[in-house]
């Protein structure tokens, strides 16, 4: 049975790299691309107008990712869990939390409601499915299991903006 050190050491990413970048990048990327599904949704779901969502994503993208940020580099200064400059880690937290949250928002700058949504559906998927390769290569978790978990945290937080939204 092979342990994550394992895997870190047999695919050559060190576990400093891992604590240090991606581990904070892809809590950002995983933040990024779900919590900002539910608003933007319900914007879309509520007003029917795609600039409105647009502007509500943007701003919880943005939102977001100064959380993150801040969360990540005020939570732990480094020096007894070994993960680097809390710095460091805020920016990888925190820019990858707004290009999460970003991709999926940028297509309600068309005009086109059904045109925006289709288009972000499509960005969404590919957001969970780089999240789950990301899990696979890094931590060992199997394609399939994350793809699953990854699916359904999404669709979760996709579904509340939904019922929110068409309230």
């Amino acid at each position: 049975m092979h342990t994550q050190a394992d895997e870190l050491t047999r695919h050559g990413h060190s576990r400093k790299f891992v604590l240090q970048v991606v581990q904070p990048g892809l809590a950002g990327l995983m933040d990024g691309s779900v919590s900002t599904l539910a608003p933007l949704f319900a914007t879309a779901f509520a007003t029917h107008r795609p600039f409105t969502a647009f502007l509500v994503g943007m701003a919880s993208a943005v939102g977001a990712g100064i959380s993150m940020a801040l969360s990540e580099g005020l939570s732990d200064d480094g020096a007894i869990t070994g993960r680097g400059s809390p710095f460091r880690r805020a920016v990888a937290t925190g820019s990858m939390t707004f290009l999460g949250g970003i991709g999926h928002v940028l297509p309600f700058l068309i005009p086109t409601l059904s045109v925006a949504l289709m288009i972000a559906y499509v960005i969404v998927g590919f957001e969970l499915v780089a999240i789950a390769l990301i899990r696979n290569r890094y931590f060992g978790v199997r394609m399939w299991l994350s793809v699953v978990q990854v699916v359904v945290g999404g669709a979760l937080v996709f579904l509340a903006g939904l019922l929110i939204g068409s309230s």
